[in-house]
């Protein structure tokens, strides 16, 4: 009988241990989540985790807490997210310098599509070929003309190595033959301070970042990366209206350390998707440029996947390298 109690009290031991995971993840969250992004404020990926992250406040009942860590081509900040604990309350803002990166760097501490798990995509959003209001050029031709003129003078910024800033001017100059130098800053929202006064000369930003200053009147906008130009900017042509099969884009989602459970990734896709859903959130998002991308973590991750292969054929084909 004794031995009995024993094994039946050590079996509701057991049971107990194993339930615990499965508390946590049915009362998620209940405490405040960090939601790394690698770049410093001011810039698209700062701009729509904020957006987002208010939402998500709301509707999880708990703070959504921006974390701002730029430096190392976003590598910094994507290494802090491999490499919390997996349990949901650390998240990380997935954008293009995750996919250039697995190219553009020759040695990572982490594998992107393996050490973290998609949540969802939110948006994709076009570059805008933006120049400083006094620029001479005022078409994409004449700002080829001018280039070819002028080898070299041209001060092409970017929100750092191996963004999808970066890459779309590089993409720009090896089909076009215009040469410019490249001058990373530390996000988009220093560069943008820049390009104001016309301390450089042009920016192939994110749409979402740059657009209030062209809708100001404080920077132009030559064109925009994408296919087709976007109802944002309805009157802006695209650069491949001047340099034809020239796109690029820009996507953003959700991701989260390997090993976080499934019931948490599932909440928070939902709640993500509900925003997406949103009249108001999609008008939001329009204005900014925006095209929602929601759909489950594989879909998200199949997009990641596609677009890894794709920088990873115009990072080759510029030639582009950051030790």
């Amino acid at each position: 009988m004794r031995l009995l109690k024993t094994f039946v009290s050590g079996l509701v031991l057991l049971c107990s241990a194993a339930a615990l995971p499965a508390a946590a993840q049915s009362d998620f969250p209940n405490r405040p989540i960090k939601w790394i992004v690698p770049y410093p404020p001011g810039g698209t990926t700062d701009l729509l985790a904020r957006l987002m992250g208010t939402w998500l406040s709301q509707r999880l009942g708990q703070q959504v807490i921006v974390d701002n860590r730029a430096g190392g081509g976003n590598n910094i900040g994507t290494e802090m997210a491999v490499k919390a604990p997996p349990d949901g309350y650390t998240v990380h803002l997935v954008n293009p310098a995750n996919a250039i990166n697995a190219t553009l760097y020759p040695k990572l501490p982490f594998n992107f599509l393996e050490d973290l798990v998609p949540v969802g995509g939110i948006v994709r959003v076009p570059n805008v070929m933006t120049v400083t209001k006094n620029f001479p050029a005022k078409t994409v031709a004449e700002f080829i003309e001018y280039g070819k003129k002028n080898p070299g003078k041209i001060n092409m910024a970017s929100s750092g190595s191996g963004t999808s800033v970066h890459l779309s001017g590089e993409l720009f100059k090896f089909m076009t033959g215009v040469d410019m130098k490249h001058i990373p800053y530390k996000g988009a929202g220093p560069a943008i301070t820049d390009l104001i006064p016309g301390q450089v000369d042009v920016l192939f930003d994110n749409m979402p970042s740059i657009i209030g200053h062209i809708r100001s009147g404080n920077l132009r906008a030559l064109a925009v990366t994408s296919a087709q130009r976007s109802p944002a900017l309805p009157d802006v042509p695209t650069v491949a209206e001047t340099v034809p099969g020239y796109e690029a884009s820009a996507w953003f989602g959700m991701a989260a350390p390997k090993g976080t459970p499934p019931a948490v990734i599932e909440r928070l896709n939902r709640e993500i998707n509900a925003a997406l859903a949103d009249p108001g959130m999609r008008a939001k998002l329009a204005d900014l440029g925006g095209v929602p991308i929601a759909g489950t973590p594989d879909q998200f991750w199949a997009i990641h996947r596609a677009e890894t292969e794709k920088w990873e054929k115009i990072v080759k084909f510029s030639g582009a390298k950051v030790e």
